[in-house]
């Protein structure tokens, strides 16, 4: 039987390391490039910090293309 936990093992450091990466990307666009009106800019980065792969998920799917739409019109 094949074992992939090696694989797993191994792909682990450099998965980590995307993961990190993306979310200081993630929170170095929501602390620079969010706009300060209200407390948006606040409670993203909270969550972005407190909840970082799943809240930089959410700020970077949901949140980024609405801000980006915005300044565009």
């Amino acid at each position: 039987m094949f074992n992939l936990f090696p694989l797993f093992w191994h792909a682990s450091p450099g998965l980590a390391l995307l993961a990190t990466i993306f979310w200081m990307g993630v929170l170095i666009d929501c602390i620079t490039k969010e706009p300060s009106e209200g407390n948006d800019k606040v409670a993203w980065t909270l969550l972005v910090i407190f909840v970082p792969l799943f809240g930089a998920l959410l700020y970077y799917f949901i949140r980024r293309p609405e801000r980006i739409k915005a300044v565009g019109r």
